[in-house]
């Protein structure tokens, strides 16, 4: 049996965070990273266009020879994930899964929060499909969720701009609404994986008594039990630990922001949808 590798897809550099996480906590295994960044970002497109482009996405990596692909883009597991589960996969074949960032983050407030309080840091996309809403009812009923979007976040970050006083500014602008809108939060969700790139700064703004959760860690916890449940799965799964790089970008362009996101030196391959 020929072993594959699983797949990581992101509209941009976001989902380098969670790759991180998977590189840590799952080493040996092989990874095929693809960036749709020449059309990110995503957060404030129709959910037609994310649809299709997050299609476009698994049907690359499926060519790849991925059985398995993590879907880590908040926006497009808010939009995509569910109607590809539904309708698009079964053509693929019954082996493929797909999975998204948001479930394993609302399996897990519930643990973390004292006051049943919650606050949501996001895209636009996002917070309008009411993802952690859904999914919350689910698994935590009783948790109050506050939501805000933070439409400038992604494009700082990707520009480099975060670190800028004018940068700063709007981060903590939006920390500040959000947190001024129930003063009983006492857990931040960082709702896009651009987001642990702040995360420090996030942490000096909210508070010490204000716990902030990024999504790598939990994705990569909620996989590792995944595949224990799964060895059928797992057993198809390559280890030799490598990664591929795959982009829409300019690859030279690509290599140095997101060597910078891994504090590693990375290489890509350009592709073109």
């Amino acid at each position: 049996m020929k072993k594959v590798p699983i797949g990581v897809f992101d509209s941009g550099y976001g989902g380098l965070t969670v790759l991180s996480e998977l590189l840590e906590k799952l080493p040996s295994y092989d990874y095929i990273y693809f960036g749709d960044n020449a059309r990110a970002p995503y957060g404030n497109r129709s959910f037609d266009v994310i649809y299709s482009y997050t299609l476009e996405a698994m049907e690359f990596l499926f060519s790849q020879g991925c059985e398995l692909i993590i879907i880590a883009c908040n926006t497009a597991s808010a939009k995509a994930l569910r109607s590809i589960q539904q309708n698009d996969l079964m053509r693929f074949g019954n082996q493929k899964r797909v999975l998204g960032v948001i479930r394993p983050c609302t399996e897990y407030i519930s643990s973390v929060t004292s006051t049943n309080c919650v606050g949501v840091l996001a895209t636009q996309g996002t917070v309008n499909s009411n993802s952690y809403g859904i999914e919350l009812k689910k698994f935590a009923p009783n948790v109050t969720l506050v939501q805000h979007a933070c439409p400038m976040w992604v494009s700082l970050i990707e520009n480099n701009m975060h670190n800028t006083d004018a940068g700063k500014m709007i981060i903590k602008a939006d920390i500040s609404t959000l947190l001024s809108q129930n003063k009983a939060i006492d857990t931040l969700v960082l709702a896009c994986t651009h987001y642990p790139v702040i995360q420090s700064y996030i942490e000096e703004i909210a508070g010490k008594e204000i716990q902030v959760l990024a999504q790598g860690p939990l994705v990569a916890d909620k996989l590792i039990d995944y595949l224990s449940r799964h060895t059928e799965l797992d057993n198809t799964l390559s280890k030799d630990g490598t990664v591929v790089y795959f982009t829409t970008e300019n690859s030279d362009f690509f290599d140095e922001a997101a060597s910078k996101f891994m504090n590693r030196n990375i290489r890509s391959s350009h592709i073109e949808l």
